[in-house]
């Protein structure tokens, strides 16, 4: 069992340090030892789903709930699952079950009011889909067939698998169909944002495409759309306050275009005027929203409002929109950025948990602890105090005793080296990592480590009963230590260099010396390879 926790513990670290296939891989290693903890399965459902792993996300939310029905967490994690699957009617029914349970749980009923707000958009998106293919003359046939209804409701409700379309791809109307949905199909051509001026441009630069003809428009949208060109000129120039002169006056012509709105909104982005920027992306939406517009225009204008909160370093609210815009239209880019929202504000969490006084408190109580020989107690107290105050390298230390006592020497070996990091000349560290690499068997390595600490102080008694005890154990049997040294090309190399023998022969002479010679770090590492391979040892 103690096995188990220590893989829960290190897969709660990656997850929260954005290492999610190192965390699931932990989790996982905890499930073959204990196949019925429902805690491992809902962990390694988060970080299933942090990944993107929302099919695995939710057949693990799914255990957790076979395993134990009464965990309200199980039902958010299924919930939460289901909602990135886009299947919120299912989703709402999880969360409602786990209210059930749990009424007053904020992070269930959080849930349910966003997956509630997601059906209703999806419900809406589903309606504008269902008039493009009426209103195209090709779709239009096909409504009349049940089965193609279906199909499209499946491709309509299941955004994020639209790529996986396995099950109808051998039907020829799915890509006519995926190109009415991402609007490929509308007699405008499709806008996008002007791309950023190239401040280098080059005589070998190809010629832009003609711009497309708009003289069949309507006299309002044709100088309308005249009036955006120019402000993208504009833009391009970055003569900012002439763009939006030319993008209001578009707005005007015609005030139910989002792609006016959304370049508006990038000039204010430019100009680092965030908050007329996310006010110009929040009124794009609703006029987006308003005109059917594509999706992938309404989740750029989502983009944008996130990106401008990324740069106000609200990290919360970038991250909510973010995940807005994933849920118009999936994209690897918006991916990205949301993980480096999500390790941002897991990082800023971390900050504003710091609390030195209150990481002293804890560390006494993992002194009690520890004095009575409960060491699994001592080793959560230790880690909240690491937790409060993650610079100090005495806490490490002593989290690192209560691994050595519970015999997880991987973990006490890591956090020794932490605290060695972060405090070179802490002997304690050293003579810790020493015996840990002793009860590991790792004699040469165990032998360095208590080298370190007689450089420090070469009087201390325990570094050098440590120091003693892995010499010992690795001269007790001179043939095979002689054996194995020769062996090694490094040591070979060192016993012919003439220099090396002089100070050597210096060394057994005037003991002293020893000092004096590892102030030069070429020659440390030589001695330093010669005390790990047991020729020499010094007394």
């Amino acid at each position: 069992m103690e096995q188990v926790n220590q893989l829960k513990e290190k897969g709660n670290a990656a997850l929260s340090s954005g290492k999610y296939d190192e965390a699931i891989e932990f989790y996982t290693e905890g499930i073959k030892l204990d196949p019925k903890n429902h805690v491992l399965f809902s962990n390694r459902s988060a970080a299933h789903a942090k990944a993107g792993n929302y099919a695995a996300a939710l057949e693990d939310a799914n255990t957790t709930v076979a395993i134990n029905p009464s965990w309200s967490k199980g039902y958010s994690r299924k919930g939460s699952a289901l909602a990135y699957l886009g299947r919120h009617d299912e989703a709402i029914a999880a969360y409602e079950k786990g209210l059930e349970l749990e009424p007053g749980n904020q992070q269930l009923a959080s849930g349910l009011v966003e997956v509630k707000k997601q059906a209703e958009e999806s419900r809406q998106r589903t309606e504008q889909l269902f008039e493009k293919l009426r209103a195209n003359p090709v779709t239009r046939e096909w409504m009349k067939d049940p089965e193609y209804v279906k199909m499209v409701n499946n491709l309509a409700q299941n955004q994020f698998d639209m790529y996986s379309l396995d099950a109808n791809i051998e039907d020829k109307r799915v890509l006519t169909t995926l190109s009415v949905m991402l609007g490929l199909d509308f007699a405008a051509p499709m806008d996008v944002d002007p791309p950023a001026p190239d401040p280098k441009p080059t005589s070998s630069a190809k010629e832009e495409p003609p711009k497309p003809n708009n003289d069949d428009l309507p006299e309002h949208r044709r100088r309308a759309l005249q009036e955006k060109d120019l402000g993208n000129d504009f833009y391009k120039k970055k003569e900012f306050e002439s763009a939006i002169k030319h993008y209001k006056r578009a707005i005007e012509l015609d005030p139910t275009d989002i792609t006016f709105y959304t370049n508006m909104a990038a000039v204010y982005f430019e100009q680092k005027e965030y908050e007329k920027c996310i006010k110009e992306c929040e009124k794009a939406i609703d006029i987006g929203r308003e005109n059917r517009a594509d999706f992938k225009l309404i989740a750029k204008a989502f983009t944008r409002i996130g990106n401008a909160y990324k740069k106000m370093e609200q990290w919360k609210l970038a991250k909510t929109y973010f995940e807005k815009s994933m849920s118009e239209h999936r994209t690897p880019e918006i991916k990205t950025l949301l993980s480096e929202v999500e390790k941002r504000i897991v990082e800023e969490e971390k900050k504003a948990y710091i609390d030195p006084v209150k990481a002293e408190m804890e560390k006494e109580l993992g002194n009690d602890y520890f004095k009575k020989g409960d060491y699994s107690t001592a080793m959560k107290h230790y880690t909240e105090a690491i937790k409060r105050n993650p610079d100090d390298p005495k806490l490490y230390s002593n989290r690192a005793a209560c691994y050595t006592k519970l015999a997880a020497f991987d973990l006490g070996l890591k956090d020794c080296d932490k605290c060695c990091q972060l405090d070179p000349k802490f002997i304690k560290g050293w003579i810790r990592k020493g015996k840990i690499l002793q009860g590991m068997q790792q004699q040469s390595k165990a032998l360095s480590a208590y080298q370190k600490a007689l450089e420090l102080d070469p009087s201390n008694a325990e570094a050098l009963e440590g120091y003693r005890a892995c010499s010992t154990q690795l001269n007790s049997n001179p043939e095979e230590v002689r054996k194995r040294a020769m062996a090694d090309p490094e040591v070979q190399s060192i016993l012919r260099d003439p220099a090396m023998r002089c100070i050597l022969e210096q060394m057994q002479a005037d003991p002293q010396a020893l000092q004096d010679h590892l102030k030069n770090p070429a020659i440390a590492a030589k001695i330093q390879k010669l005390l790990e391979s047991g020729l020499i040892a010094i007394h």
